[in-house]
């Protein structure tokens, strides 16, 4: 009788462990897909990125003189924040994303 309790508590454990790979692996997928789709707004205009997203909730000025255009959604109750750093000449020159899947 104890084997037998061993034998389904090291079953628990087993997809227990299993069971986070799977959630990392998809969580490392999202993040990926997302670098890829914002990766493409890299040297577009300004203009470009306003038609796609609309305006940005925030713009925050950088010391470089550039500014951040910062987009923020929400899904299942968790805030995704998607910020794209334009320069004076109005081009996408940078990117970050936390929170988005």
């Amino acid at each position: 009788m104890k084997k037998f309790y061993l034998r389904i508590l090291y079953t628990l454990i087993l997809f227990s462990v299993l069971g986070c790979q799977t959630v990392s692996k998809k969580i490392d997928d999202t993040t990926t897909q997302e670098r890829k789709e914002l990766t493409k707004w890299l040297n577009k205009s300004e203009s470009e990125l306003k038609n796609f997203y609309g305006q940005p909730d925030k713009i925050e000025f950088l010391e470089s003189r550039n500014r951040n255009y910062v987009y923020v959604t929400e899904k299942y109750k968790i805030k995704c924040e998607r910020k794209f750093e334009v320069n004076p000449k109005n081009v996408v020159v940078g990117f970050s994303s936390k929170n988005c899947f």
